[in-house]
């Protein structure tokens, strides 16, 4: 999050703490000429239930035989073994090693970033929709920035994300800086909500490298917020194993939002997929450590909760998650769904970020994680995402809309 001022569930757990330790991380590679469709996890069992009727697709990815009003009938559930606590470990340990020199916005570290990423983006099998593979280029330069403060003009230099890449030849070559968003798609498969998808993401930049403290200068993010990347890629992952979703998702890994959203702000200026037909953005932000205010290890809050029907949604249908319960902090507004949320579309963050005190600072490191109740909120966040992809579009409730920059309310209200 930017420094502005940020039943399942035992079950879960329980098959956590009793899964065999040491499980080797499989490492993901390109196929040269294609991507990688091979499947990681081999199901025992695929059975999904509608309404008493239990259906068996196939184990390697089938869809239910099932018709209801002509379409496949879809599980309410999706059915997949637990994500493994040292995976997620290894795979957050890598986006979050002193390599990544804290992976700041257009410096080297940010790239190798998110050739990880896209590396991983492949494995899965997602599909490559960018402009460049499964990157897609922000523009940005070095420029200077002018800020007016009560009244007196104040100069500094900083990363700016321009217009569009003809404006980066107004700037010397040696001021440009290589930014990337990491976006693949996961296809929906029912034609009835064939122009309908929901976008998953987390921003995988941090503020890089900065004043060193005890000896220490890199500021490596491993919960803010290579923990909510780590997510986007092991959901993706396991859902991109199993039966397609009735919805496209898109799996996005942003840049700049340390630096002011510069890539959400781009995306939506330059979508892949239109804008009007996105029903829904989840944003996962800062996972690695549990919260007692959301109930401890495993559960997860909602940013901006009551103003639509998705937290209600989410909690119906058994996803351990729960009111933001700091809301003077105003989390809501500040995270990448916050640009998605006033273009009308709900779109909230999940997080159980506990205002601990390494927050934006080098001691944000992946040993002070807790690989469990990670892996437990990703596997929640799974069904999450699965019920938003193939569930009722979650609505805002009236009045509790949040108004598009140039919208001017009426007493104080957006109209929905």
């Amino acid at each position: 999050m930017p420094l502005l001022g940020t039943s399942h569930l035992n079950e879960a757990l329980r098959r956590h703490q009793t899964m065999t330790q040491g499980m080797a991380i499989m490492k993901s590679q390109a196929i040269h000429g294609g991507h990688r469709m091979a499947r990681r996890i081999a199901r025992a069992t695929c059975t999904v239930m509608v309404g008493a009727t239990a259906f068996a697709p196939a184990c390697t990815g089938g869809q239910s035989t099932a018709m209801a009003g002509g379409q496949a009938a879809m599980p309410q559930r999706f059915e997949a073994s637990p994500v493994s606590p040292d995976r997620v470990y290894a795979l957050l340990a890598e986006l979050a090693a002193d390599s990544m020199e804290g992976r700041e916005t257009g410096e080297p570290g940010a790239l190798r970033a998110a050739t990880m990423i896209a590396r991983e983006m492949r494995a899965a099998g997602l599909e490559a929709a960018s402009d460049s593979g499964y990157f897609q280029r922000v523009p940005t330069a070095i420029t200077t920035i002018i800020r007016l403060r009560d009244g007196q003009e104040f100069r500094r230099e900083g990363l700016t994300m321009l217009s569009d890449f003809d404006a980066l030849d107004t700037i010397p070559a040696a001021r440009h800086r290589r930014s990337v968003n990491v976006i693949g798609v996961l296809r929906g498969s029912d034609p009835s909500v064939a122009n309908e998808h929901i976008l998953v993401g987390a921003h995988y930049d941090h503020v890089g490298i900065g004043q060193p403290l005890n000896g220490d200068s890199i500021y490596n993010g491993a919960d803010d917020d290579a923990s909510g990347t780590i997510a986007v890629l092991e959901i993706a992952r396991v859902l991109a194993a199993g039966p397609p979703p009735r919805r496209t998702i898109v799996f996005a890994a942003t840049t700049g939002e340390e630096m002011g959203l510069l890539g959400t702000r781009w995306y939506i200026a330059n979508p892949i997929l239109p804008m009007d037909q996105m029903v829904a953005d989840l944003q996962i932000e800062m996972i690695g450590r549990p919260d007692s205010l959301a109930g401890g290890p495993g559960r997860a809050w909602l940013t901006g909760y009551e103003r639509s029907t998705m937290g209600n949604m989410l909690a119906d249908n058994g996803i351990p998650i729960v009111p933001d319960a700091r809301p003077d902090q105003n989390f809501f507004m500040r995270s990448d769904n916050i640009a998605f949320a006033r273009l009308g579309i709900p779109a909230h963050t999940l997080s159980s970020f506990n205002l601990h005190t390494d927050y934006h600072r080098p001691s944000d490191e992946v040993q002070h994680t807790d690989r469990v109740h990670m892996a437990a909120v990703i596997d929640a966040t799974i069904q999450a995402v699965w019920h938003l992809a193939n569930g009722p579009k979650p609505e805002w409730h009236p009045g509790l809309r949040p108004c598009a920059q140039d919208e001017h309310p009426r007493e104080g209200v957006c109209t929905n």
